[in-house]
C-alpha cells in the first residue's frame, strides 16, 4: 500500500530493467506503477528520455517511507533526484500521488522482493 492505497507495479531489479523503466511505453493503466528496487541507499536520479506519457516519481528509503514526490514531463532530459538516500522509487501517472493525497514521510508497504510483479499493499 502507499499511504493505504493499492497500487499494481512492476518490479525493476537488475541493471537493464532499471535502465529500460517506462519508456517506450504509450499508456499505464490507473492503478499502475512500477518500483525501481536499487539495492544500495543512495541519491539516486530518473529522467524521461524516451518515456512518453507524464509520471510522477516517489523516492523511498530504505523503511519505505517518501523522501519526495516529482513530477516529470515526457521525452525530457531534466534530472529528478532523491531528496535523501533512496532504497527505492516508484513511477505511477503523473498525479497520482496528489490525486490520492500522498505526500512526504508517508509509508510505503508490502514491498516485494527483487524480481516479483505484485501489488504493493
Amino acid at each position: 500500500m502507499v499511504a493505504g492505497h493499492p497500487l499494481k507495479v512492476e518490479v525493476a531489479s537488475n541493471e537493464e530493467a532499471l535502465q529500460q523503466g517506462l519508456m517506450f511505453r504509450k499508456s499505464l493503466g490507473r492503478e499502475e506503477g512500477m518500483l525501481f528496487v536499487f539495492g544500495e541507499p543512495a541519491y539516486h536520479s530518473m529522467w524521461m528520455k524516451n518515456t512518453l506519457i507524464p509520471l510522477s516519481v516517489a523516492f523511498l528509503d530504505a523503511d519505505g517511507r517518501i523522501l519526495n514526490i516529482l513530477d516529470m514531463e515526457p521525452q525530457t532530459l531534466d534530472t529528478h533526484t532523491a531528496a535523501g538516500p533512496a532504497v527505492y522509487a516508484i513511477e505511477t501517472n503523473k498525479g497520482w500521488f496528489a490525486a490520492n493525497k500522498v505526500k512526504p514521510g508517508d509509508k510505503v508497504t508490502g514491498l516485494p522482493g527483487s524480481g516479483e510483479h505484485g501489488r504493493v499493499k
